[in-house]
């Protein structure tokens, strides 16, 4: 007598389908990954206390002059021009300090993507301080006694708001490329500075500086007339600084053995 073993259904046996964790749910936890740690806390901390203690000195200060919503905007961003892109080198540095890059990848194993929520995330947060920064500014406001406080031109805003977007961007770019945080923020404090420096003392090196200097071409954004020149001048620093290691550092995060 011989038995046969039953024959299965394949068509009925139900193959299990894995969709990929939706993009901007990468971008909140990367969000959220941010202000988690101690370090990340504190320094958006600082940077609200530096924006109130801005905004108050400027508004409340005797021989102040007077400010429209604008010219009291332009000195509440900077300190979140100057921090908040710190964070951004952290946000993409700890990843492999922390190591915690095996577990990362082995949830969502395409890198690229990963990286593309991290850009995602500092782009937010740099929104979300912009609209920090702007309502501490009105609230200051009634206290700078300017003669028109209220003129809001958008142009003057969407550059400010821009200026922000810009230096956050760059610190994502440097953490990206280095992939290593003390030397991230190292060299995004100091190349700046020390190419500001050369364009003042190499005579040579004056006119490329003018297209080159990334803190020179932002801070355009904060004047109040940008010619189509400036916005050249903006743009080509902007590729040299941010889009060229952001794209380097795409290719380095792919490649890289994680550890």
């Amino acid at each position: 007598m011989t038995v046969t073993a039953p024959v299965r259904d394949t068509a009925a046996v139900a193959t299990p389908s894995f969709s990929p964790i939706p993009l901007w749910r990468l971008t909140a936890v990367e969000l959220r990954k941010m202000a988690d740690t101690r370090s990340g806390a504190w320094l958006l901390a600082i940077v609200g206390l530096l924006a109130a203690a801005v905004v108050t000195v400027l508004s409340l200060t005797a021989d102040a002059p007077e400010f429209d919503f604008v010219g009291l905007l332009g000195p509440t961003v900077l300190p979140a021009a100057v921090l908040l892109p710190v964070l951004g080198v952290l946000s993409v540095t700890s990843e492999w300090s922390q190591r915690t890059t095996l577990t990362t990848y082995a949830l969502v194993p395409r890198r690229i993507r990963v990286a593309a929520a991290k850009v995602l995330a500092a782009l937010a947060l740099a929104v979300l301080a912009y609209a920090a920064c702007l309502a501490a500014t009105a609230a200051a406001l009634p206290f700078a006694g300017g003669s028109d406080p209220w003129h809001l031109p958008a142009a003057a805003l969407g550059k400010a708001g821009l200026f922000l977007v810009v230096n956050v961007l760059l610190g994502v770019a440097f953490g990206m490329l280095l992939l290593n945080s003390a030397l991230a923020i190292v060299l995004y404090f100091v190349l700046p500075i020390a190419w500001s420096i050369l364009g003042e003392m190499v005579t040579a090196l004056a006119r490329p500086a003018q297209w080159l200097d990334l803190s020179v071409t932002s801070g355009l954004l904060l004047e109040p007339v940008m010619s189509g020149r400036d916005w050249a001048r903006l743009g080509t620093s902007v590729a040299v600084w941010i889009v060229l290691p952001l794209v380097l550092g795409l290719v380095r995060v792919a490649r890289r053995e994680v550890k």
